[in-house]
């Protein structure tokens, strides 16, 4: 079967607004595999980068929508090291890493039934349909295209955590 973009979270450009949902007390509620959680600040990420200027963007980006448990590995070997020793709710990884790629960790990761769930968005300047579709096929949540916009960047991650039983990922 050939895979198909529109099950795959893809970001190219300019995204729109969010929406944002809070409790009567108003205060986020996130919903995670039938837990709650207090907000983004309580998820674990890891970013695969290995340029150190991007690496600063993302982190930069994603405290700044609220998640502060944010790791970092600079290609993928280390990155599966990580993986192995903690469990994370959300991979960001570029494509084009030394060592191993963030596409080879993706495929590792889907291979190991301790791994394959986690959500893993690729976050790269490859625009090419066939990567899109490579990556699609090897499973992953989603795919962003450099450069993005912070609006862009939050519908994704909110897109695909969603898509995995992340809901009401508000702010705190």
């Amino acid at each position: 079967m050939q895979p198909d973009l529109n099950d795959l979270v893809i970001a190219v450009g300019n995204g729109g607004g969010l929406k944002k949902e809070w409790s009567a007390y108003g205060e986020p509620i996130v919903l995670r595999r039938g837990r709650h959680m207090d907000a983004r600040k309580d998820l674990e990420l890891l970013i695969v980068e290995d340029r150190q200027v991007m690496l600063k963007i993302i982190r930069r980006l994603l405290l700044q929508l609220g998640y502060a448990r944010v790791d970092e590995a600079a290609n993928g070997l280390q990155a599966l090291e990580k993986v192995r020793r903690k469990r994370y709710d959300l991979i960001l990884s570029d494509w084009n890493l030394d060592g191993m790629s963030g596409f080879d960790l993706l495929k590792v990761l889907r291979a190991d039934p301790e791994t394959q769930a986690i959500p893993f968005v690729l976050v790269t300047a490859e625009a090419k349909r066939e990567n899109i579709l490579a990556a699609r096929a090897a499973g992953a949540s989603g795919y962003l295209v450099k450069p993005f916009k912070l609006d862009v960047f939050e519908k994704t991650l909110e897109n695909v955590l969603a898509a995995n039983g992340f809901v009401n990922l508000a702010v705190a």
